[in-house]
């Protein structure tokens, strides 16, 4: 049985993902997967605020890389500048040895991507949903349909991917109904067999992702 971060550790990585802290570095502290401590946090947080503190620590690290790019490239020059005062021969330095770059011939072959198996998604007919899920959808019922981009925690994957057309199903209550906005409602699905009955109505709708929890399964 998958062990579960106690109340503590819960409350550790809420304060530093809060502060900045990205999950992957949480995740490697504290000895859990990427998609556990998303799933706290989500639950904990509720999807919008988590939203805003994701985008938050994209701008923060990507602030920080370019702060120790910059910093590098400050240091480099300097060392340039100071061998130039003192009369020493640039040709030594790697940064401008003509010798030091080697120029490596194109690999001549195509990958076909679409064979390729995607590793982070299960497909619906091998997975065992649970027996009753929650959905939410709009005051017409129509299903909230969302592109796999539009969750953070599955940024990861290849931009292709991030393309598709994706519903979202809950096996807890009070998750959906965080979730749910003033113009949508939750229903109750009682036979999680319907996904796998109506599959191929769904693709034909461009529906080609469900996400359960941490789980992305293909239809």
């Amino acid at each position: 049985m998958a062990k579960r971060l106690s109340n503590t550790q819960k409350e550790e990585i809420i304060k530093r993902f809060s502060s900045g802290e990205n999950i992957a570095d949480l995740s490697e502290e504290y000895g859990y997967t990427k998609l556990t401590v998303t799933r706290n946090l989500k639950k904990a947080l509720g999807q919008d605020l988590f939203n805003k503190l994701i985008l938050k620590t994209q701008s923060l690290n990507k602030s920080k890389t370019k702060s120790k790019e910059l910093e590098k490239i400050n240091s480099d020059n300097f060392d340039l500048l100071s061998k130039a005062k003192s009369g020493q021969s640039l040709v030594s330095n790697p940064l401008v040895n003509e010798a030091a770059f080697v120029e490596i011939a194109p690999v001549e072959c195509e990958f076909n991507d679409e064979s390729r198996k995607e590793v982070s998604s299960i497909p619906l007919e091998e997975i065992e949903l649970p027996k009753i899920v929650y959905l939410i959808v709009d005051k017409k019922t129509e299903l909230n349909i969302k592109l796999l981009k539009d969750y953070p925690e599955w940024q990861f994957l290849p931009e292709k991917h991030l393309e598709c057309k994706t519903i979202e199903i809950y096996s807890d209550l009070k998750i959906a109904k965080r979730d749910c906005k003033k113009d949508q409602k939750v229903i109750k699905v009682p036979n999680t067999n319907v996904f796998k009955i109506a599959s191929k109505i769904m693709r034909s709708r461009g529906i080609s992702r469900i996400i359960n929890e941490n789980q992305l399964i293909a239809i």
